[in-house]
């Protein structure tokens, strides 16, 4: 009996652990990257910029009628917990835990870019592109976990340099000037979901065609606002 408390222990340990995870990514006018979502062992929502930055965190709020969630999340209730003034300066005043989630940062002996930045929620990692890197993306987020993020270079078509280009094994894709001269920069493709907006030969209509604003693939959800 003892041996299988034990067990049992280790089993849930470990899926608190690594309950971690990228659960979103955000896209500003169906085109710019906003930010990406983490979700907690406890289910709340941590939304960061694409430099690691934390923007907010706390719970989606579905609306009434069960189709739109509202932009701005709902407060987290639970403890959160920042860094006193007895720490070190990189990360006093920083958050320091959500809920059951403790947060780390770069300290001050990481590369320069890094030094300040969120480094794990949870046990999930977070790492950078460096100085070292084309400049448009040095700075930026180049791993949440196994996820390796990639940017169109700066020598790529206008209509998408500098935009997100792969996130692991997923592409993105946008239209440009060739596809559709009047949606030039809107997303196309992310891995196998295409998106086709109105133009204005579209009579009275504008957005999406298909008005999948959320949709889920391999796991994330690709939220377009």
């Amino acid at each position: 009996m003892k041996k299988f408390l034990i067990i049992v222990f280790l089993i849930i340990t470990q899926l608190v652990t690594y309950s971690q995870k990228l659960n979103q990514v955000s896209f500003r006018n169906g085109s710019d990257l906003n930010y990406f979502t983490i979700i907690t062992d406890q289910d709340v929502l941590v939304r960061i910029a694409p430099d690691g930055k934390i923007l907010e965190w706390g719970y989606e709020e579905l609306s009434s009628r069960g189709t739109f969630y509202a932009p701005k999340l709902q407060p987290f209730l639970g403890r959160t917990d920042y860094f006193g003034d007895e720490s070190d300066t990189f990360f006093k005043g920083k958050l320091k835990s959500i809920g059951t989630a403790y947060l780390t940062y770069y300290g001050p002996h990481e590369e320069e870019l890094k030094k300040g930045k969120l480094k794990s929620i949870g046990k999930l990692e977070l790492d950078y592109y460096s100085r070292f890197d084309e400049k448009n993306i040095q700075g930026k987020l180049k791993f949440i976990g196994h996820h390796l993020i990639e940017y169109y270079k700066a020598f790529e078509n206008e209509a998408y340099r500098g935009k997100l280009k792969t996130l692991g094994p997923l592409a993105v894709t946008y239209y440009s000037l060739i596809d559709d001269r009047y949606n030039i920069g809107k997303l196309k493709t992310i891995g196998s979901i295409s998106y086709a907006w109105h133009t204005p030969l579209d009579r009275n209509k504008s957005g999406l065609k298909s008005f999948n604003y959320r949709s889920t693939i391999s796991g994330i959800t690709m939220v377009l606002r």
